[in-house]
């Protein structure tokens, strides 16, 4: 007899394509959030320094404000003319840059408040010349109050560099400090020697306390200048700060020689002693935008390895995207074998015995008939009494 074939059950596709995908797609979650951190630091970083160049940017253009006001001061105490074209010029220049970026480091307020002394200083000599040096030297504090509010606010004074931080410490802090007390401490000479003798000799205290001013910062400069000379990789840096660097130290040697009182009388050799605060003054203007300029060249280096870094971000996140997504494709694509299900379990499987036992069935206790081979009819009962009665 023929026995049908058991029928066999299809699984469904879809469990087996949806698992790969599912996790490619779990994958690429923390790929994401990996990347968009690590972008989101190097744009912080990225900001910090673009800062740091808008407080280089605007010590540029407080630089020429300070020699244009120290050069007015010493005019005004020796009764000297002189024309406020400079001074004017450069308070121009250095409102514009706070129009443009004061907001963003927070020193409009301050420059507006410098601005409005600056343009309240006479325009003639005073009379008084002790009055002019109180009058400029109130000026001189708001524009040294400025210097640290920008270095403040930039984040230069935070900077991470060795280079950048003692460049920025020197031309932002010690050299403006130094150059308004070496203006100073000469005006302050040349108004000790107009005083009576007997008034004069209890100024040299005053001055003791304003040649310390002026050789500390100095001092300190000159040690920052030296330190990253010695230490830079840069060779451009030791080359074109050499000379105004060693101009500048002759000069304040000079200056602390002739600052010191002369005689029993207490007086001083003015002439040297301009001669020097001259000498000192030029070697500072030099210095100023050589040490920016490194400054702001040691910044834009690490702006360009920043920006190397968020590439290699991108693509390390783009490579990684591809790849997932790849796999996804091909788990989807891919072709796979059906797996036969389990046959049910109320089918029961026939046996060769079952497939030739006789349709009539067997008693119990009789002996079963004599197995045919297979393929062979058994003969019909009900022919068996004819068979007989032959």
């Amino acid at each position: 007899m023929t026995v049908p074939a058991s029928r066999v059950r299809r699984r469904s596709r879809t469990p087996g394509r949806l698992l790969p995908l599912l996790l490619a797609t779990a994958l690429l979650v923390p790929v994401a959030f990996l990347v968009i951190q690590a972008h989101q630091l190097v744009d912080a970083d990225r900001d910090v320094l673009a800062r740091e160049r808008l407080g280089v940017e605007y010590l540029r253009a407080l630089g020429p404000v300070t020699d244009a006001l120290v050069d007015a001061q010493s005019a005004a105490v020796t009764g000297r003319s002189l024309r406020r074209d400079t001074l004017d010029q450069a308070v121009e220049r250095a409102a514009a840059v706070d129009a443009r970026i004061g907001g963003e480091l927070s020193t409009s307020e301050r420059w507006a408040g410098l601005r409005a002394k600056l343009e309240a200083l006479p325009e003639r000599p005073l009379a008084d010349p002790e009055a002019a040096f109180t009058v400029y030297g109130e000026a001189t504090d708001l524009l040294l109050a400025l210097h640290g509010k920008v270095r403040e606010t930039s984040g230069l004074i935070r900077d991470s560099s060795a280079d950048a931080y003692f460049l920025q410490d020197g031309v932002g802090e010690e050299m403006p400090e130094a150059v308004v007390a070496v203006a100073r401490l000469t005006d302050l000479a040349v108004l000790i020697n107009r005083r009576p003798a007997d008034e004069r000799v209890q100024s040299l205290s005053q001055l003791a306390a304003l040649r310390a001013a002026a050789l500390q910062p100095a001092n300190d400069l000159a040690n920052n200048l030296r330190a990253v000379v010695e230490n830079t990789e840069s060779a451009d840096l030791g080359a074109n700060v050499l000379t105004p660097f060693d101009a500048y130290q002759r000069a304040v040697e000079a200056l602390a020689l002739y600052s010191q009182p002369t005689g029993r009388a207490g007086t001083f050799d003015t002439t040297r002693l301009l001669a020097s605060r001259n000498e000192a003054q030029q070697a500072a203007k030099l210095l100023q935008p050589v040490l920016l300029d490194e400054i702001d060249r040691l910044l834009v280096e690490r702006l360009d390895e920043l920006d190397r870094d968020r590439l290699l971000i991108l693509g390390a996140g783009a490579l990684a995207a591809l790849l997932l997504v790849g796999l996804m494709v091909s788990s989807w694509l891919s072709p796979r074998r059906d797996t036969p299900a389990r046959m049910s379990e109320d089918v029961t499987p026939m046996s060769p015995a079952d497939l030739r036992r006789d349709p009539v069935g067997v008693r119990p206790g009789e002996q079963p008939p004599a197995l045919q081979p297979v393929g062979q009819l058994q003969e019909p009962d009900r022919w068996r009494p004819f068979d007989a009665a032959r």
